[in-house]
C-alpha cells in the first residue's frame, strides 16, 4: 500500500524529510479496526514528531498522521463497535503506525462514526482537535462545576488554531460561559467571531487591562494553547480565586508559586493519554466523538477545514508543514485521497 514516511528526524528542506513509499498492508486482529483512509488532517504533533522522533527498535519506516476519516474495510476478532462498511472518524495514537498511508489499524475504542453531513476531508479536520478541547472543557477544566460566587466564564489564548476552534464551539454550545478568545490579527479576529466568541481580545498586548475592560469580573477557568509561558503570570492575576487554568503546549518552566495564593489548579491535557496507557476509561474517545458527529449533524458544531491542499503524498505533506511551522495557519488542514 502507499503511505509517506521517513527514516530519521529531519528539517523540510531535506529531500527526505517525508518520502512517498509502498508498505505491506496490515491486518486486522483483536478489536482492531483496518480503515481505508479518505482524508486527513495535520496538526502540530505531526510536525514536532518529524522534527524530533527517530524510530524505534525494529521500524523501517515512520509513518505519521493522527486525524483521519475513512471506511472500516475489516475488522479484528473481538471488535463489536463497528462493520464492515461503516464510514469512521478518529484521532488515533502515538504509539502506532498513523494514518498518511492508504490503510490503517486503529482500536475501535477510540473511533467514533463520521458526522453523515460532512464529506471526508470536512470530518478529517475534526477528532484530534474535538478530543483535546473536549477533555480541556469538561475532564480538566470540569466548566459544569462551577468556582463558587464566579459567573461561569472562559478565556480561551490562541484562539483561532484547530483546538481553540473548536473549544469555542463547545463551550457556547455545551454550557453558559461567557467566552472570551485571543487574536492578535484581523483576519484570525474574524475566524475567532465565526466560531462563536462573545468576546475577542489581543494577546499581543496585556491581557489584564483588556479582561477588566468587558467589565465581566475575575475569571474562573483559562485555556492557554499556545504561548503559555508569555502569558503565565497575567492569568494569575486575572483568574479568580479557586479558578482553573488548562494548557496543552510545553511552555518550559513555569513560575507556579504564583498560583499559591489563590489557590489556582493547573491541568495538562495531552488527547494521547487514554490511548497510550490504555486507560480503564479508553473506550469515552469512543463516546465523544459520536457525541461530536451528533452535533455536527445536528447543526450545532461547525468543521474547522480551512486548506484542502490535495492528494495524500510526500510534496502535498511538506507543504501542510510548513503551515503548521509558520504558526500562523487558523482552523484546520486536510490532504484527501491517494
Amino acid at each position: 500500500m502507499r503511505a509517506v514516511g521517513y527514516q530519521k528526524p529531519l528539517s523540510l528542506t531535506e529531500p527526505d524529510s517525508l518520502v512517498d513509499i509502498e508498505i505491506p498492508r496490515p491486518k486486522s486482529k483483536g478489536r482492531d479496526l483496518l480503515i481505508e483512509i479518505k482524508a486527513v488532517s495535520v496538526n502540530p504533533v505531526d510536525a514536532k514528531v518529524r522534527q524530533k522522533m527517530p524510530l524505534k527498535a525494529g521500524e523501517e519506516w515512520k509513518i505519521l498522521g493522527w486525524d483521519a476519516a475513512g471506511v472500516v474495510v475489516e475488522t479484528g476478532d473481538e471488535a463489536q463497535l463497528f462493520k464492515v462498511g461503516d464510514e469512521v472518524f478518529y484521532a488515533g495514537t502515538l504509539n502506532r503506525s498513523g494514518s498518511n498511508a492508504e490503510f490503517q489499524l486503529v482500536d475501535e475504542r477510540i473511533v467514533g462514526k463520521k458526522p453523515k453531513s460532512l464529506n471526508w476531508a470536512e470530518a478529517a479536520a475534526l477528532p484530534l482537535t474535538t478530543l483535546t478541547a473536549w477533555e480541556v472543557l469538561f475532564d480538566r477544566l470540569n466548566i459544569h462545576q462551577p468556582v463558587a460566587g464566579i459567573k461561569p466564564a472562559i478565556l480561551i489564548i490562541g484562539g483561532s488554531g484547530g483546538v481553540s476552534s473548536i473549544a469555542i464551539q463547545l463551550a457556547r454550545q455545551l454550557s453558559d460561559a461567557t467566552v472570551i478568545a485571543t487574536a492578535s490579527r484581523p483576519e484570525s479576529s474574524e475566524w475567532v467571531t465565526m466560531m462563536g466568541a462573545h468576546y475577542v481580545i489581543d494577546h499581543s498586548k496585556a491581557l489584564s487591562p483588556q479582561i477588566e475592560a468587558l467589565n465581566k469580573g475575575a475569571l474562573p477557568f483559562v485555556f492557554s494553547a499556545n504561548h503559555t509561558d508569555q502569558h503565565f503570570e497575567e492569568a494569575a492575576k486575572l483568574m479568580a480565586p479557586q479558578g482553573r487554568f488548562a494548557l496543552i503546549d510545553e511552555p518550559g518552566l513555569l513560575n507556579i508559586d504564583i498560583f499559591q495564593a489563590k489557590s489556582l489548579s493547573l491541568h495538562y491535557e495531552c488527547m494521547f493519554t487514554r490511548s497510550m496507557f490504555e486507560t480503564a476509561d479508553l473506550s469515552e474517545q469512543h463516546s465523544i466523538l459520536n457525541k461530536l458527529s451528533d452535533l455536527v449533524d445536528e447543526g450545532c458544531i461547525r468543521t474547522t477545514l480551512t486548506k484542502n491542499l490535495g492528494v495524500i503524498n510526500a510534496k502535498n505533506l511538506k507543504q501542510a508543514h510548513q503551515f503548521i511551522e509558520a504558526g500562523h495557519s487558523k482552523g484546520k488542514i486536510v490532504l484527501e485521497g491517494f
